[in-house]
């Protein structure tokens, strides 16, 4: 019997990506599936043989065999199978055998006859809050596309009422064995795709995967003092493992949103905070609402230059790590008045008319330096 090229079942060209194959096959499952077709034997048998080809193509590993051997590689008990070293195929280099048998060997299956279990994939996601909720702490909802137990088949693959054999080319060891000149290599069943199971009548609801595509909706706790690139681990609430396997792990990234006022570093928050150019001169205290919501007097000594900074401890971001808060740190930004009425301009010329020189020492002395640069 001639077996129908995985490609040509499909539609595609050799050359087609992972994403085109999944449409194809998609496209012709929905076409050819039994339940669509009043049960017809025909239809039937199209639907076995795509969801085969499919589930070669859709593996790297699977299909680069296929790729190089056709329908042999999955004959004669594995990858080019043969009775003896005589029999052997060209498997490529000695550095493919040797990654074979230190990579599959050495995560072959636990033992014979027990159904080994494919554990789900881990997920991300990336989520952005204001600084404001990393001071605080907060609850989050969040919707994730994932996969979930089929509730049809429990989880099992098989259609409601039949079950799940023992893969009749590996004995349920998920595992099959290959000659390769003077080694025999162990490499996953390429029949059960080292489940040790394999399944007859599929799922209509999952095709066999024990898992359907869904949207859940998740409620996570925000510690507060998250930084930037925090990563929070919720266990179990990735995709759903094939066929009842363990589920993957949920893993979230904090963001911080751009803040209007404060900047961040570490548990230290930093502000720029404009002051009156006589509270400046004069010394006096400013006001400065902090995150924690309570109002700071900070203190402005005499005579404040713009850029000084001034600290308040314990205002900051709370520590993850251990106790307390940080500092909150405010830099001061000395303001020139724009506007000036006249009675505020008859002081200040009064003013400038006692000025010496000595009230603005960094002044004098940098035009001082410029004279005496220019020789004098």
């Amino acid at each position: 019997m001639v077996d129908t090229d995985y490609y040509e079942l499909l539609q595609v060209q050799r050359t087609a990506d992972d994403k085109t194959i999944k449409a194809a096959y998609r496209k012709l499952a929905m076409e050819c599936h039994p339940d669509r077709n009043g049960g017809c034997t025909d239809s039937e048998a199209k639907f076995k043989a795509i969801s085969e080809a499919y589930d070669c193509l859709k593996d790297p590993q699977k299909r680069a065999a296929y790729d190089r051997f056709g329908h042999a590689a999955y004959r004669n008990g594995g990858m080019g199978g043969g009775g003896g070293a005589g029999g052997a195929q060209d498997f490529g280099s000695f550095a493919d055998i040797f990654d074979n048998i230190f990579g599959e060997f050495m995560n072959a299956g636990q033992g014979g006859g027990r159904r080994n279990v494919l554990r789900g994939s881990d997920l991300r996601y990336d989520l952005e809050i204001r600084l404001e909720d990393a001071f605080n702490g907060r609850e989050v909802e969040l919707s994730v596309d994932t996969t979930a137990r089929c509730e049809p088949c429990t989880g099992s693959g098989a259609k409601p009422g039949t079950m799940a054999k023992t893969c009749a080319m590996c004995g349920g060891r998920g595992q099959v064995r290959a000659r390769q000149g003077f080694f025999v290599v162990e490499q996953t069943c390429p029949s059960c795709r080292g489940v040790g199971e394999t399944i007859a009548d599929p799922c209509p609801s999952c095709r066999g995967e024990g898992r359907v595509e869904k949207r859940k909706t998740l409620t996570v706790s925000i510690p507060a003092g998250v930084d930037e690139g925090t990563r929070i681990r919720l266990a179990g609430e990735g995709e759903a493992g094939v066929r009842g396997g363990p589920p993957g792990d949920l893993y979230i990234f904090v963001h911080l949103a751009r803040h209007d006022i404060f900047q961040r570093e570490g548990s230290t928050l930093f502000a720029r905070c404009p002051v009156s150019f006589t509270t400046a001169a004069l010394g006096g205290t400013i006001e400065v609402p902090g995150l924690d919501r309570q109002v700071h007097e900070i203190k402005i000594p005499v005579g404040t230059q713009s850029g000084k900074q001034v600290r308040q401890r314990g205002a900051g971001m709370p520590v993850m790590s251990g106790r307390g808060h940080g500092d909150m740190v405010i830099e001061i930004q000395v303001e020139t008045p724009t506007k000036l009425s006249a009675k505020q301009r008859e002081l200040l010329e009064a003013f400038r008319e006692t000025e010496t020189g000595e009230e603005c020492p960094a002044s004098k002395g940098f035009f001082q330096k410029i004279r005496e640069a220019l020789g004098g």
